[in-house]
């Protein structure tokens, strides 16, 4: 899809292609990439939300990830990145630490991304969801979370990529009250239709209807 100067992919799960105006390549946790290397653009940034597999996949990155790629990431992700076969520029994900890169045309801020009432993502982790601005358009990609306080503080987003599935995050309700709390512009689902016992594409559809009495528009990838 296109939004304003920018194309986003959903490339499944929690999974995003995006492309700016110039060119520059963002994916957020890739995860069963289709084809081989040649079939995907080259990463200039790459954000990885968090350390499971199905979050953080190593042959997927591998597929991507080009001399000099740009690899956002919480701590405990990083020991990974040893096994990338080029030399990558690591940048720890931070939660309130501003990151800018491109003479501020990509901005990124990592924000925190946790379970209330599961022991699946705990809060001492310092796991991310992260708020990132490309060419002026904010996007809030969520990571596996739950509905958190935290959100009450997000502002301004134009493009909110939200967990519906369930089990390991919030389910299609409750992703509704987060968009009816942040307000975007466009909501997206995600981390559904892809793993057992996360939901399925009935769910996406019960969240656009949830967010329809919210007012907020969605959109189904």
């Amino acid at each position: 899809m296109i939004y304003r100067s920018i194309s986003l992919r959903w490339t499944g799960h929690s999974g995003f292609f995006i492309q700016t105006a110039d060119k520059k390549n963002i994916y957020v946790d890739p995860y069963k990439l289709k084809g081989d290397q040649w079939d995907w653009d080259k990463a200039d940034y790459i954000l990885i939300t968090h350390s499971h597999q199905d979050h953080c996949s190593i042959e997927d990155i591998q597929k991507i990830a080009r001399e000099g790629t740009v690899i956002i990431c919480p701590a405990d992700v990083s020991s990974k990145m040893r096994h990338i076969d080029r030399r990558i520029d690591i940048k720890l994900a931070e939660i309130g630490e501003k990151l800018e890169f491109d003479n501020g045309k990509v901005s990124i801020w990592p924000v925190p991304a946790y379970n209330l009432n599961k022991s699946f993502h705990e809060v001492d982790e310092g796991w991310v969801g992260y708020i990132f601005s490309l060419d002026g358009v904010y996007v809030y990609h969520a990571g596996d979370t739950d509905l958190i306080p935290e959100m009450k503080q997000f502002r301004n987003i134009d493009l909110a990529l939200l967990p519906i599935g369930g089990t390991y995050t919030m389910n299609a309700g409750e992703a509704a009250k987060a968009a009816g709390i942040i307000k975007p512009k466009l909501a997206i689902p995600m981390h559904y239709d892809s793993l057992p016992g996360i939901g399925s594409k009935s769910d996406a559809e019960m969240f656009q209807k949830y967010c329809s009495t919210e007012g907020i528009e969605v959109k189904i990838l």
